[in-house]
């Protein structure tokens, strides 16, 4: 076992860019095997830097609530076999011993004419976008391979967003720098006072609207609700959430169904925006601030909620609103090409880490946030992950050998019946997932 003390620097980067105190950061002690592997780009020292920060926004949160401060926290142990089993957590899901589906066959890489394609086809409508937008005679990976390789990647990828699906061309260099974290907007107004909370839960009380969407956003959202959150996950009807995933991000909260543009569905869910803490979303830029949702509506209406926004590609510039996922920004980045294997196809980081590492992120803001007395909100983005891992994590060096999954994997009843799944790095959930959609829309008493 090897046990890391001192200062991380990767660690003090996510520690700062949330705006911790610097002399803070260094309480983080890292110890076990690592894993995630030792490829061209600091996976694993990003992967234990954002949970290190989350730990330590926790230890400052509890702190807090027992009427100290930062320091006063306790120390922070982060365990590297957890947080590398965590970071791949969708590969261990196995529901009634079922392996997932974690890609659909319509989603990888592609060769077009003049280099190569990344596509995400895992649901159905944008599977039907994909064939639609490039008059595929079938869903079929022939019939797409052969339509890619009669065209440029760029074609592709513009023919296939205008139709509302997902393509992106294989970057040969990085993007544009981007922020880690942004501090968007301050209220100036506390937000409800939490008094002290139990051992091991700094969350405890806290209510967490969760409008976020497969990995990020809900892989932050079970952290909060594992740090004793309350958290109700809002979803539209008509937009199935896989079940595969659910069945790993679902743990630690609550799924409910509401139309917010009928009107007694809104009438519900703004009773239960009238009683969060924290609001957390993973829509683009723009899509809820339709709904009168975004960030300043959240502060003007509610000054001292947490609020923390991610999207993938950034808050500003040209494709701040085209969807994405880790592994389309992964692409688009020139990570893909990165890790292109000799006979120059592109690859893939060694686990979803700009989806797990600014999750974790995510739920380090919301806590900072609170520990902070509430009234601000904090942006996020996959891209912004991503251009800290290129340009500024630094590589520690190979850790001690001896990573096992098998030590950090659980099995738990649930909605979707016997789940094996992945522990967090913050302990045990004491139940699995229900099945998404079907629980009330209502908070649980205090």
């Amino acid at each position: 076992m090897t046990i890391t003390n001192g200062q991380d620097g990767a660690t003090a980067q996510a520690w700062a860019a949330l705006g911790g105190a610097p002399e803070f950061a260094g309480r983080v002690r890292y110890l076990g095997a690592p894993g995630l592997g030792q490829g061209p780009l600091p996976v694993r020292e990003l992967a234990r830097a954002t949970v290190g920060a989350c730990a330590l926004a926790a230890a400052e949160l509890a702190a807090v609530r027992a009427g100290g401060g930062a320091a006063d926290a306790d120390p922070a142990p982060v365990d590297e076999g957890a947080v590398a089993t965590a970071f791949v957590s969708e590969r261990h899901v196995r529901v009634r011993g079922r392996e997932p589906v974690n890609f659909a066959p319509l989603s990888g890489f592609w060769r077009a004419a003049d280099g190569w394609l990344r596509t995400h086809a895992n649901y159905p409508h944008h599977e039907a976008a994909l064939v639609r937008a490039l008059g595929l005679p079938s869903a079929t990976p022939q019939a797409l391979r052969a339509a890619v390789a009669g065209r440029t990647a760029v074609e592709v990828q513009e023919r296939v967003y205008g139709e509302g699906g997902l393509a992106v061309a294989v970057a040969g260099g990085y993007g544009d720098p981007r922020p880690l974290v942004e501090t968007v907007r301050r209220s100036g107004a506390p937000g409800r006072a939490l008094g002290r909370a139990p051992a091991g839960l700094p969350a405890a009380g806290v209510r967490v609207l969760d409008l976020t969407r497969v990995i990020a956003g809900p892989v932050a959202t079970r952290t909060l609700g594992l740090l004793g959150a309350d958290v109700l996950r809002i979803d539209p009807p008509g937009m199935a959430e896989a079940a595969d995933t659910y069945a790993d991000t679902g743990f630690g909260k609550r799924s409910a169904l509401l139309d917010l543009a009928a009107a007694e569905d809104r009438a519900v869910f703004e009773g239960l925006l009238a009683e969060a803490d924290a609001v957390v979303t993973g829509y683009r830029p723009g899509a809820l601030d339709r709904l009168g949702l975004g960030a300043a509506e959240l502060l003007e209406r509610r000054p001292g909620l947490v609020v923390a926004q991610l999207c993938a590609w950034g808050w500003d510039g040209p494709w701040a609103g085209r969807r994405g996922f880790d592994s389309l920004v992964q692409a688009g980045y020139g990570i893909a090409a990165r890790y292109a294997g000799p006979d120059g196809v592109p690859g893939v980081l060694p686990a979803q880490a700009l989806d797990h590492g600014t999750g974790y992120l995510v739920a380090a803001g919301v806590l900072r946030g609170l520990a902070e007395g509430g009234g601000c909100a904090l942006r996020f983005s996959l891209a912004g992950t991503a251009s800290w891992l290129v340009r500024e994590v630094p590589a520690a060096g190979p850790g001690a050998p001896g990573y096992a999954a098998q030590p950090w994997l659980r099995a738990s009843d649930s909605g979707y019946g016997q789940l094996r799944h992945a522990a967090s790095p913050f302990g045990d959930w004491p139940a699995g997932p229900s099945r998404w959609g079907t629980d009330r829309a209502a908070w649980l008493p205090r």
